[in-house]
């Protein structure tokens, strides 16, 4: 059974002064609105949120109640950074599965509720608390620290290379109104920047942000019937990884990334090269380069020539993070995984006004990492 996505919504990313269910419902309305599909024609409600920041500790009832889905479910999930692609997951295999015809799901995240030592704090326990943060205080920027070294060490990348991701992000966050960031910034203001963990410097991490995302998706059947404009889901992968990091093999890439897109590609019946444009998980600009070469777009280790060379912007081989990416769109992480379905359905849509790609076979895929490779969402949709 194909499965389509009918409808997107999202909000402004950066700080918001609104309520967990009212940031959720802003998200919501506009995705409900897109599909033009009202709530009482979505079978189910599956609510991503971490909710490791936020005053509410059990949101998914007080999201459903306020975005009118009583009696829709919901399913609450949860995987950290890849929360929102488990709620598509969630979503799409409640349907493939005729149980349901519609669903919607939900990322929300209020992340600015705490402040940022607090909030560096909970991100350490993203891996294996008891034996690196509880024993070495690691944070979740020493994890991908500890990637950048790697990677510089064994294939020469460099910091400037990895400071012109942040400078593509921002330039083209710099035309999305949803951005939690909307300036751009120079390769020297990256490396001026201060330290965070070496080698990532303050502009080399994404930002701590509050936002929502909303998708509607329903099955062929119902497409057809209501005659709904839909971008389908072609393929889709997933993996994860140890929670220790000391029984991993290496810090040059993510296990779980390459398993992950084999699986999709494998689905989907293509290659890299099939794409117009992917969404990666650039939560630190080394997480970028990683991407680049574990989802096939280059070798290993050429990922810094693949920034440095423009392969990864508008004319080059694939443009990727077209709208900013979690550098400067912003990284509310349940919202994350959600918020790239968004970008894909406007870009294969050609609703992305001054971020619109050239497309050429109207592929596009997501990439949605929890923790540091923890867990691994790939999904491929077309028109």
């Amino acid at each position: 059974m194909r499965v389509g996505v009918v409808g997107v919504g999202c909000t402004k990313f950066g700080k918001r002064d609104i309520t967990l269910q009212e940031l959720a419902f802003e998200a919501v309305s506009e995705a409900l609105k897109d599909a033009n599909l009202t709530q009482d024609q979505v079978d189910l409600s599956v609510v991503g949120c971490v909710g490791t920041r936020s005053y509410e500790l059990m949101p998914a009832v007080p999201v459903n109640e306020y975005c009118g889905f009583s009696g829709k479910g919901p399913i609450r999930v949860e995987a950290a950074c890849a929360t929102g692609s488990a709620a598509v997951y969630t979503a799409y295999t409640s349907i493939v599965s005729g149980v349901v015809d519609v669903a919607v799901a939900i990322g929300v995240e209020k992340m600015t509720e705490v402040e940022t030592s607090v909030s560096l704090a909970v991100g350490g326990r993203a891996g294996n608390y008891l034996w690196e943060f509880h024993q070495y205080g690691t944070t979740f920027p020493a994890y991908y620290a500890m990637h950048a070294t790697a990677h510089m060490a064994r294939y020469k990348t460099t910091e400037k290379q990895m400071a012109l991701c942040a400078v593509k992000a921002h330039r083209n966050a710099k035309n999305n109104p949803k951005a939690h960031f909307q300036r751009e910034i120079s390769v020297e203001d990256v490396l001026s920047s201060r330290y965070i963990c070496y080698p990532l410097k303050l502009y080399d991490c994404s930002p701590i942000s509050d936002g929502a995302a909303a998708v509607v998706l329903a099955s062929e059947k119902v497409v057809k019937e209501l005659n709904l404009d839909a971008i389908w889901i072609d393929g889709i992968g997933f993996s994860s990884d140890t929670s220790n990091m000391t029984k991993r093999d290496g810090f040059v890439g993510l296990k779980a990334t390459v398993d992950a897109a084999k699986m999709a590609y494998k689905m989907a019946k293509i290659n890299p090269s099939d794409l117009d444009l992917a969404c990666v998980h650039d939560c630190f600009t080394i997480a970028e380069i990683m991407a680049y070469e574990d989802l096939g777009f280059c070798k290993k280790g050429e990922g810094g020539r693949f920034i440095e060379e423009g392969e990864s912007d508008f004319g080059g081989k694939i443009p990727v993070n077209t709208f900013g990416g979690l550098k400067a769109k912003g990284h509310p992480l349940a919202a994350t995984g959600i918020a790239m379905v968004y970008e894909v359905v406007k870009q294969l849509r050609e609703e992305a006004e001054k971020l619109q790609v050239d497309l050429k076979n109207y592929k596009a895929l997501t990439h949605n990492v929890g923790g540091t490779g923890h867990f691994c969402w790939i999904f491929i949709f077309s028109r």
